[in-house]
């Protein structure tokens, strides 16, 4: 059957024009599935009992179901369990900082990308993410918490670049001024560096926030922590990288999580600053949740202090993220894979 939630407004409006049914009927459902985020036809109570009933012959509702759900004792961090229709599960983060909501959404259950720090590859990967379901994990969060999500962070499960044409229509979904309507700068897509993606999403001329997982600054130490460099390298990346900026005049974000004795060093510092040098970049240092199954640890808070102290003396824009949900294994696929082995 078809996926009704993932279809444009004008697609659904086509759809339900075939079928019979008025004009006016397509804006009433496209209200209950994209403002209300209803996961059921039966919800939908302006419409008759028979036009349900219709509905459900011809279309599905993809939506998530809460399997479980963490709340940090520490900062209010809320980490989501979502099971999907097939049984599958994802894993949403909800934060909460001083301009409103930002929740961290899955794009693929499970990941082919293998990075050595990431608990999300270890189940390897399971298939992509519909728009529909990107799009409810929001509407979940939401109705769960009775909260209006502001801001996107496409850094969950998977990788989007990945599975670029369903995150392309959720984004365009999610933007949508009759949708949830949460603008393009106010969203993050994270890619671990699938260069043809890049390419393909500048031209999409999107306002949207592109973060890069780094996380190296030589080839040398990118290819232990991530294989995808062994295929695109460090080098072309960061040229790519400039071409994008340059032609979007968008701020990249290089995210680098930070591993004690793997690329921490002054020198590593030293030669990310000059690599960076005279391009649109901001500089993420993340002090990396430690994950049981890659036997890495985050570095101490002296050395990440040091490596900040080192990229603001050469001129480079550079913060430290403040680390969340720890005491609830916030960091991508920890939870799925405790539920699955349980």
């Amino acid at each position: 059957m078809t996926d009704i939630k993932s279809m444009y407004f004008d697609e659904l409006s086509t759809s339900l024009k075939e079928s019979g049914l008025p004009a006016f009927r397509a804006k009433q459902v496209w209200q209950w599935l994209q403002q209300k985020g209803v996961g059921s036809f039966d919800l939908m109570t302006n419409l008759s009992k028979d036009l349900r009933e219709k509905l459900k012959e011809d279309y599905v509702i993809k939506f998530c179901e809460i399997e479980k759900k963490s709340a940090s004792a520490l900062d209010g961090t809320v980490k989501y369990l979502f099971r999907l229709f097939d049984g599958e599960f994802v894993e949403s983060v909800l934060m909460k900082y001083k301009y409103g909501y930002s929740l961290c959404v899955s794009t693929q259950v499970g990941c082919r990308m293998n990075c050595a720090f990431c608990a999300t590859g270890v189940g390897g990967f399971i298939r992509n993410l519909a728009a529909a379901e990107i799009l409810s994990q929001i509407h979940a969060a939401q109705n769960d918490m009775d909260i209006k999500v502001s801001h996107i962070v496409l850094m969950g499960m998977g990788e989007p670049m990945d599975n670029y044409d369903n995150v392309i229509r959720f984004l365009k979904l999610v933007n949508n001024d009759d949708g949830l309507n949460i603008g393009m700068r106010n969203i993050s897509l994270s890619t671990c560096g699938i260069i043809p993606g890049i390419k393909k999403l500048e031209q999409e001329n999107l306002q949207l926030t592109l973060s890069v997982s780094l996380h190296a600054p030589n080839d040398d130490v990118r290819s232990r922590l991530m294989p995808v460099n062994k295929k695109y390298k460090v080098d072309d990346l960061l040229d790519v990288c400039r071409k994008y900026a340059d032609s979007t005049s968008r701020r990249i974000s290089y995210e680098y999580a930070m591993f004690g004795g793997v690329n921490d060093s002054d020198e590593c510092a030293y030669e990310l600053a000059s690599k960076l040098k005279g391009t649109l970049a901001h500089i993420n240092l993340i002090p990396a949740n430690d994950v049981t199954e890659s036997g890495l640890h985050s570095s101490t808070p002296e050395r990440i202090k040091r490596f900040c102290e080192i990229l603001e003396k050469s001129g480079r824009n550079v913060t430290v993220r403040r680390s969340l949900g720890g005491d609830i294994d916030a960091s991508c696929g920890q939870l799925r894979s405790k539920h699955i082995k349980a």
